[in-house]
């Protein structure tokens, strides 16, 4: 079973080093943000989010570590408000490529709800972009319903197409 632990400054930095540049390019390949707009927009949504960095307020940012004690990726979560309470929002989870398909992700999951119990919330939400496949497939499995859906279909701007 894995562990989530809590991150440090240079995991933290780390993190920051391609998450950023991720998070934009995730928004310009689902049509909301322009190339040369994107890189700026993640750069302000961070430091919006996390302006003290990984002790920011109501912010929850783990390395999970396996059973050897291999980092094996993170997991970002925060207490947000939603309605007359509070739920958990699950901003970012990776796993690293050498360790994927071995079930670390739904592992984390797991220990991450756990962690949602102890704040005292009874709910998790999250976003993903529709064409993660892989992520939606895991999060569905995990038992993550769809709340909301926003499609979006490109035309051929050419006249009499």
């Amino acid at each position: 079973m894995v562990q989530l632990v809590p991150m440090s400054e240079s995991e933290f930095q780390e993190y920051l080093s391609y998450a950023v540049a991720e998070y934009a390019q995730g928004h310009v390949e689902a049509g909301g943000w322009t190339q040369d707009e994107a890189l700026q927009r993640a750069t302000d949504e961070y430091r919006q989010l996390l302006p003290d960095g990984v002790t920011s307020k109501s912010h929850y940012l783990y390395t999970i570590r396996n059973e050897e004690g291999q980092n094996v990726g993170m997991l970002w979560l925060a207490v947000r408000p939603r309605g007359k309470g509070s739920e958990a929002f699950i901003y970012d989870v990776r796993i690293s490529e050498q360790f994927q398909r071995r079930g670390y992700g739904s592992q984390a999951f797991r220990a991450m709800e756990e962690k949602v119990r102890e704040l005292g919330l009874n709910s998790i939400s999250l976003h993903v972009f529709g064409h993660n496949h892989p992520a939606r497939q895991m999060y569905q499995k995990l038992g993550y319903i769809e709340t909301n859906v926003l499609m979006t279909k490109k035309l051929d701007t050419r006249p009499g197409k």
